[in-house]
């Protein structure tokens, strides 16, 4: 499996952004479609956004679209999270993952957590009002 590390995460004032990163180490990530979730405490893992293997093509939750932006770069391992306009109920640990597709489908699989295979740490997003 592929290694993920996260990092960006930090304590940010409403409407203010942040940027998240995922570093990726293995032969895995240049071949695989990319997802952020995010988790606050009591909550179930939801899906924010995700990203064809290639980067053409991308999707998101309604609570972030327009807000956050993922894109990624092959060449450099590294999947990105540009968050903006950033509110309390965006709090929560971040997380990125792998999964073993190529395409953002019809289907909407990359709604689902347990479509992926590879998941990072975590970092703590913070959002105060």
């Amino acid at each position: 499996q592929v290694q993920l590390v996260e990092s960006g995460g930090g304590l940010v004032l409403a409407g203010g952004s942040l940027r998240l990163s995922c570093a990726a180490s293995g032969r895995t990530f240049s071949s695989s479609a990319m997802g952020w979730f995010r988790q606050a405490p009591g909550k179930e893992r939801e899906f924010v956004a995700a990203i064809s293997r290639i980067g053409g093509t991308t999707a998101y939750a309604d609570s972030v679209k327009g807000r956050f932006t993922i894109s990624r770069d092959n060449a450099k391992n590294t999947v990105y999270l540009q968050m903006n306009s950033l509110n309390p109920e965006d709090t929560a640990i971040y997380y990125c993952a792998t999964a073993p597709r190529t395409l953002l489908s019809s289907s909407r699989w990359y709604y689902q957590s347990n479509e992926y295979e590879s998941w990072g740490q975590g970092t703590q997003v913070t959002v105060s009002s």
